[in-house]
């Protein structure tokens, strides 16, 4: 395992950090199976792995349990990190929910908590506050309850971060990138840069760049093991990411983005100018097709115009396909049978598409909206 300094924290951190994002559920799917999980997290820890990321909600609202187990005999040589979130401006109810955090992982003190998923208009009106959030976190990091204030990042403006990195509160931050989303590459130099530790989730795109695809596999100008490899080597080659954080669910997971965090060295240079060559062209394809503005939306049937063309790009210009028929399938899923707000928010697919034209008239492409809804549909279907 390669290890990499941690921002000015002076911890050495393990490349490949755990999400407990996914873990093995029981078969009813209420709770996280903790026979299976435990053995594939301290399969992680034996292999190197220093750093486990948890949240309140993840696993049906079990994974902080799971985690806790799991911890037993490892804590002294691991880092957590768990979350807290901003439902309100309020400090006492922020406290209440790392009370409840710390009783589930049945822990003492928490490494790294985060402000979870926090945008510029929620740092600003909810987080630094009066009486709020970041009074309640200083009490704390002085009690000992928590050794460091982190902040997950969740806003569509990647320079919105920079207020929230200079605000001086966080030694740490959460962030999206890969090489499919590389929108916060700038500022995760910026973080780096100003002495926070930088930690990558959805280093395989959530599952999408894990998917098969001879495309993605080639993007190195070599044979490689897995489309997985191409993409968790290309995060961990920035020398601003520390953590390349990645939900894993099985043995298999482990081991293999273990043994691609132990390589030593970086991406050479022809290898990272050629992913990076062929994920411009690749972009450029994909532009043609939707460039996601979201001009279009909202759409009266509340179809994700966006959604279904992102996944049509996947299957045309990246070739993930196998990942775009289950996402798209999805989308087939009444609200009603939808269990958490984000999975309302993806919308239906193409499917329920009432040709109303809403959409074509307010599209800046003027591109055939319904039609390519209906080629999606029968290509994804």
């Amino acid at each position: 395992m390669q290890y990499k300094k941690f921002g000015k924290t002076g911890i050495s951190m393990s490349a490949l950090g755990f999400g407990a994002m996914r873990l093995p559920m029981d078969e009813k799917g209420e709770k996280v199976d903790y026979e299976k999980a435990t053995p594939i997290i301290h399969h992680a820890f034996e292999l190197g792995v220093n750093y486990i990321d948890t949240a309140p909600g993840y696993c049906n609202e079990d994974s902080e349990v799971a985690v806790g187990k799991a911890l037993k005999g490892w804590r002294d040589k691991v880092y957590l990190a768990t979350k807290n979130p901003i439902q309100d401006a309020s400090g006492d109810n922020w406290r209440k929910r790392l009370e409840g955090s710390l009783k589930k992982l049945d822990v003492d003190c928490i490494d790294f908590y985060h402000m979870w998923g926090i945008s510029l208009e929620t740092f600003r009106e909810k987080v630094d506050v009066s009486a709020g959030p970041v009074e309640a976190a200083m009490k704390a990091l002085d009690e000992g309850l928590i050794k460091h204030l982190s902040f997950s990042f969740h806003d569509n403006k990647a320079e919105n971060m920079k207020p929230m990195i200079d605000s001086g509160y966080f030694s740490s931050v959460l962030l999206q990138y890969n090489c499919l989303d590389r929108s916060n590459e700038e500022m995760i130099e910026y973080a780096a840069g100003k002495g926070l530790g930088v930690v990558a989730m959805g280093p395989i795109g959530g599952g999408r760049l894990g998917a098969p695809s001879k495309e993605l596999r080639h993007l190195m100008g070599r044979e490689v093991h897995s489309t997985a490899e191409t993409a968790l080597r290309y995060v961990l080659a920035n020398p601003n990411v520390h953590v390349a954080l990645s939900g894993m669910e099985n043995m298999t997971m482990v081991s293999e983005n273990a043994k691609i965090a132990s390589i030593k060295g970086t991406l050479t240079e022809s290898e990272q100018a050629n992913i990076e060559k062929m994920m411009v062209e690749n972009r450029k394809l994909a532009d043609l097709y939707c460039t996601g503005c979201n001009y279009c939306l909202p759409c009266p049937q509340k179809v994700n115009i966006p959604l279904v063309f992102e996944l049509m790009n996947y299957h045309k210009v990246y070739g993930i396909t196998d990942y775009a028929k289950k996402e798209y399938a999805f989308m087939d899923t009444p609200f009603e049978n939808r269990k958490q707000q984000w999975m309302i928010d993806r919308g239906y697919n193409g499917a329920k598409c009432t040709e109303c034209g809403a959409c074509v008239k307010k599209c800046p492409q003027n591109l055939e909206i319904i039609e390519q809804l209906k080629e999606t549909d029968r290509t994804l279907r």
